[in-house]
């Protein structure tokens, strides 16, 4: 039996109606030049998910999100469909409708622009599985369980 480690990550968009902050990543070596969630990063040793959304909020963003403001949309086990033990990952998609301070670059060498996108006019340049993430967000189907690239 092959086993093998997951790397954990948190991603959060930001809602306003029917649209939702998408970032576009720059000189980071992994999705640069494609529009991603408004926040997003790995979970840390001792956080849970929903935590390590804050965070990256803070952190990314400059806006502090209440717990009880995050809301799942779904859990997503992925691959790149090789045994490289980096791209065996375990996703946790948020949203969130309400927070406090105004969504800002804090990492411009990693972000180039903020923009909000109508979930029914995402750019092209959206990675395939969070565009998965965002197509569930869209359909209203929260809290699917989903798999990409097995």
């Amino acid at each position: 039996m092959n086993r093998f480690s997951v790397v954990p990550a948190s991603y959060v968009f930001l809602r306003h109606g029917r649209s939702v902050l998408l970032q576009l990543r720059q000189n980071t070596g992994y999705m640069d030049g494609c529009w991603t969630a408004g926040a997003a990063g790995h979970i840390e040793l001792g956080e849970t998910a929903p935590a390590a959304a804050i965070r990256e909020a803070r952190e990314e963003l400059g806006v502090e999100l209440a717990p009880e403001s995050v809301s799942a949309i779904t859990v997503m086990q992925r691959t790149d469909g090789t045994a490289n033990p980096t791209e065996q990952r375990v996703d946790w998609f948020f949203v969130c409708d309400a927070w406090e301070g105004d969504p800002q670059i804090l990492e411009p060498a990693k972000c180039a622009e903020l923009s909000w996108f109508h979930l029914d006019d995402l750019p092209d340049q959206v990675p395939a599985y969070e565009r998965l993430a965002l197509d569930a967000l869209r359909k209203g189907q929260t809290s699917a369980l989903l798999a990409f690239g097995f």
